[in-house]
Formats: C-alpha cells, sequence, structure tokens
C-alpha cells in the first residue's frame, strides 16, 4: 500500500492541531483531511464493525471523512481548513 504524502510546494506556516490526542504538523491551506493522510493516520472514524473509514469522495458530499472537531460532531475533514491547536478525534458510529 501507498502511503500519502506532501509534494514539495510552496506552503503557508506551520501550524499543529490534535488528533486523538497526538500532535500532528499541517500547514496554513491544508484541510484536515490532507493534513491528517499525510500523517499517516489510518482512519477517520470506525464503523460499527471496526472497519477504518477514510475520505472517499473527498469534495463534501460522502461523510465518510466525518470527524469530531473541538467537540462538534460530523464536521467533515474534507472541507475543512485546518486551524492552530483545534482538537481532532474520531467520529464515533454506535
Amino acid at each position: 500500500m501507498v502511503k500519502a504524502q506532501r509534494l514539495e510546494a510552496k506552503r503557508g506556516r506551520g501550524l499543529r492541531f490534535t488528533f486523538e490526542g497526538e500532535t500532528v504538523t499541517a500547514f496554513e491551506g491544508e484541510t484536515l483531511a490532507s493534513a491528517l493522510l499525510a500523517a499517516g493516520v489510518a482512519a477517520f472514524s470506525l464503523t460499527r464493525t471496526g472497519e477504518p473509514r477514510l475520505p472517499f469522495c473527498n469534495m463534501g458530499t460522502c461523510f465518510d471523512c466525518a470527524v469530531r472537531v473541538d467537540g462538534r460532531f460530523l464536521v467533515r475533514a474534507c472541507l475543512t481548513d485546518v486551524r492552530e491547536g483545534m482538537r481532532v478525534n474520531r467520529q464515533e458510529v454506535k
């Protein structure tokens, strides 16, 4: 399996946020989905049976990339810009 990685490009300033309590480094202007993929996150959430969920459409229609951001549920990571200090957790599916 090929791991996602950032391409060489001019970037905005560096930012840090947490995912499941772990610090993630990102760049201003990146979406939360791209930052999490580049950081090697293997599952944005889990299905009811424990299978990992990752971005599918990357344009905001499917909700497969939904995460919890600063306590808000069902935030689409592919449509959300990274902000310094945001707290991101897996979306809990029950």
